[in-house]
């Protein structure tokens, strides 16, 4: 354990680290101001100044102090600390630290600790080329970004998960408290164990003030705040004034009392057991915005009120009078006392900062894919289905991913490094088998009927989108591994967390110095096209559409549309690193296709002809290799000449994605083939969404030679897709031919009722995909114009049935998948 001469209460000590705190708000300060004369030796001109001033002064001052006095406290306690910035744009702060504690120069070896580098520093905030006014992935140290406001106390506590040893430190700021997703994350104790789990350390600093207005804790009283906390299962502390040398010594008291509280907390769980939450420390910390900045600028109230937000003084380079006053504020800092004549930082401040690994910059969990074990996983035959004929027999889809997972579970029991992230639909969505090994966990104790509900569980639910996504966020980007699932529709009250981490991974992904992480895996279940008991509310298939936007570099859309398709997806993603994975799948029982050899090559292959379903190719709907389904070589080929037709292509192409597409893609292609026996009927699946585009936009696209082996270069294609029609049209952009395609999909028509009125309302049927193939090939084939009316007629008869039986027709409801006939003269 490394120690510092300076106690607590100690006024030497703290009159240092205040001199360490001038240091760091001196850096932040010349961060967003200078591009010269970075240490003020010679008069400050206007030339020294950036032609763009850009970032935030607000939050700064109470970023730094938190940090150097957490500094004290990990050199009196050898404690091992991650640090979570909340407020949006203290990123100067943060960067300033990192600097003078040294892990920033290593990491980014042009940033050194000298007066070049001072203004290497200096010049790369909030400039071209250079860095972004916020902490993010390419801060050592972090991993949160801090662009958008609500997420720092969900990562917190999912880094704490199954991580004994550490202590996570989160500044939330008040304008922070206020979004949706923060204000639940204060729920962290009643699923925090301290007899496994590490500590959250929250630190609400409260300077009153957002933007441009006030912000409601700031102005609410002490004891009002105190007691939300409280209510919440905390306890909290005040500590707030203006004076800093009586700040200093009430926060460096008080951080070490929290110490002092963690450590009785884990220390008593681990050696007895649990009896409920933990009533665990945090700091309530009241200073002003802007903090030792200008009092005033041009007669008007600066410090202390939302003026201080940004930049106090803005027109420095043009205002001689704001110039002056600027460099008044600089040098009030005293800055010739706190660097020495080479710009490095003098020896007794230096000594302030913890060392090697124990520095926040550098701690192992910040950077999660350098302590990243993988999962062990056992092989998918243990859960696959035995199919039989394709499409003969009904099972949930998602069941044996339960299984999996429960097995997952068990496997790492005594490493724990996997966790299931639910609003309270574990069961809802037929994953239950993991309650044979673990429990759903909360630290409340359990009563008379209570299902499977201990501290020990190790399966997360709580009825929040935000807290599943950012706990699991923070779970995998500190070394572990999990899944969220959740209702399709629910998931895009997420959706921007989901935006905002596949941008932390794609910038991750060019730092060479970031290890890759496992990857964020969300399912979707209950999906739009099945949610029997409930209705409009819950049929919304955006989160698609969210996904197919952002860079094809890190996300994937996959669309199984059976149980052991789902189970190779399963462990594909399992085992990534840096992507975000979208698995689309209804939990309701849907016909099993695929048998596990058959789904493995689909998986891999993304998407497949499906020659049992078809009759455009060898006799007997079987390729000419005797396989049931064939795929491309899109990851060898790389011509993208058009390809050639075949002696067999089709008169129509029915494509489909996703499970409830699928069904309805195969029944009408069994209704062309039994009623209109001279056309050719081709069937596609697509269970990745992105081999649909272009190589070039994606880099699972096929070529165009691969692509038209699957679609033809010329025939007319029928789209059944799970979501909204105009996300596939995307997805085809930049393919030759792209306007035979015809989609049908999602339009947002649904209620209460039926699984197959759901597909009728939205025209996207059996009867509706079929009518649209004959109007597509027109009417020379014998059968056609009987196929039409018989399409008609069904419509017609399922809309009396459903209101007359309240279910769909038996023919529908019993129909499964049969080698067609010709039937052109039965009913």
């Amino acid at each position: 354990m490394q120690q510092d001469n300076a106690r607590t209460g100690d006024a030497e000590g703290l009159e240092l680290l205040n001199r360490y705190w001038d240091a760091a708000n001196y850096l932040t300060v010349a961060q967003i101001y200078l591009q010269e004369n970075v240490l003020l030796r010679i008069p400050l001109a206007a030339e020294h100044i950036k032609p763009r001033l850009l970032g935030h002064w607000g939050t700064s001052p109470g970023l730094s102090l938190i940090y150097v006095h957490l500094n004290r406290l990990i050199r009196r306690s050898g404690a091992e600390v991650l640090f979570v910035a909340g407020p949006g744009h203290g990123g100067p702060a943060v960067i300033a630290n990192l600097y003078l504690e040294g892990t920033y120069s290593e990491i980014y070896p042009e940033v050194s600790q000298d007066l070049a580098g001072l203004r290497n520093l200096v010049r790369q905030f909030s400039t071209p080329g250079g860095i972004p006014s916020h902490v993010g992935p390419a801060t050592p140290g972090s991993i949160h970004e801090g662009g958008e406001l609500g997420y720092s106390l969900a990562h917190a506590t999912g880094a704490a998960m199954d991580n004994p040893e550490l202590i996570v430190a989160c500044v939330i700021g008040d304008g922070e408290a206020e979004t949706g997703p923060l204000a639940g994350a204060w729920k962290a104790p009643a699923f925090l164990n301290p007899s496994r789990d590490g500590a959250v350390l929250p630190i609400l600093h409260l300077n009153g003030y957002k933007i441009s207005g006030p912000t409601v804790l700031g102005r609410q009283s002490d004891d009002q705040v105190v007691s939300l906390l409280r209510a919440h299962g905390w306890d909290p502390v005040v500590v707030a004034g203006d004076d800093p040398a009586l700040v200093h010594a009430d926060l460096d008291r008080e951080l070490g009392n929290a110490h002092a509280r963690i450590i009785r907390i884990q220390e008593q769980a681990r050696r007895n057991g649990t009896t409920g939450p933990a009533y665990w420390p945090t700091v309530i910390l009241r200073t002003p915005k802007g903090w030792t900045g200008p009092d005033f600028v041009d007669g008007v109230p600066v410090e202390g009120t939302f003026r201080s937000h940004q930049v106090p003084l803005s027109s420095v380079r043009e205002n001689p009078a704001h110039l002056s006053q600027l460099e008044q504020w600089l040098r009030s800092y005293k800055p010739e006392t706190l660097f020495d004549a080479d710009g490095c930082l003098v020896p007794e401040l230096a000594a302030l900062a913890p060392q090697g690994n124990l520095r926040m910059g550098a701690g192992r969990w910040a950077n999660g894919g350098t302590t990243m074990d993988p999962l062990p996983l056992r092989p998918l035959e243990n859960y696959a289905l035995d199919v039989g004929t394709p499409g003969s027999t009904k099972h949930e889809t998602t069941r044996p991913l339960g299984e999996m997972f429960r097995d997952i579970y068990t496997d790492t029991a005594r490493d724990p490094r996997f966790r299931l992230f639910s609003p309270d639909e574990t069961n809802s969505n037929r994953l239950g088998g993991v309650f044979e090994v673990t429990d759903r966990c909360l630290m409340t104790p359990a009563r008379d009927g209570d299902d499977h509900l201990s501290p020990e569980g190790r399966v997360m639910e709580v009825l929040s989108e935000h807290l599943c996504q950012g706990w699991l966020e923070g779970y995998v980007l500190t070394g572990r591994h999990g899944f969220f699932a959740t209702y399709e529709a629910f998931a895009m009250v997420s959706a921007s967390m989901t935006v905002q981490h596949a941008k932390w991974l794609q910038h991750s992904r060019e730092l060479p110095w970031r290890q890759p992480v496992s990857s964020l895996n969300i399912l979707l279940t209950s999906t739009c096209w099945r949610n029997d008991h409930n209705g409009f509310s819950h049929q919304g298939p955006g989160l698609i559409d969210t996904v197919l936007s952002l860079s094809g570099s890190v996300v994937r859309v996959y669309l199984p549309p059976d149980s052991n398709t789902l189970l190779a997806v399963a462990e594909h993603v399992l085992l990534g690193k840096n992507h975000l994975n979208l698995v689309v799948v209804d939990k309701q029982s849907h016909p099993q296709y695929l048998n596990l050899q058959d789904a493995r090559r689909h998986a891999a292959a993304g998407a497949s002809i499906w020659h049992w379903a078809g009759n455009d190719d060898a006799p007997g709907g079987r390729s000419a290799t005797g396989g049931a389904l064939s795929v491309t070589a899109s990851s060898t080929t790389t011509s993208d000449e058009p390809a050639a037709a075949t002696a067999t292509e089709p008169d129509i192409v029915m494509a489909c994605a996703g499970d409830v597409p699928t069904e309805e893609t195969l029944a009408a292609a069994w209704l062309l083939q039994r009623h209109v026996p001279d056309l050719r009927v081709r069937v596609v699946n697509v269970m990745d969404v992105f081999v649909l585009p272009p190589r070039d936009a994606h880099p699972h696209g096929l070529t165009n030679v691969d692509f038209e082996r699957l679609f033809t270069s010329d025939r007319e294609v029928v789209v059944a897709w799970h979501g909204y029609a105009r996300a596939f049209h995307q997805l085809l952009h930049g393919r030759r031919h792209p306007g035979r395609f015809h989609v049908r999909g999602y339009n947002e028509q649904g209620t209460t009722t039926t699984p197959f009125d759901m597909v009728v309302l939205n025209r996207m049927s059996r009867y509706h995909l079929a009518l649209e193939a004959l109007n597509r090939v027109g009417d020379s084939f014998d059968g056609g114009t009987e196929l039409a009316e018989h399409c008609l007629a069904m419509l017609a008869k399922h809309q009396t049935h459903i209101h007359l039986h309240l279910e769909d027709m038996p023919e529908i409801r019993d129909w499964v998948w049969s080698p067609p006939r010709d039937a052109r003269n039965s009913s």
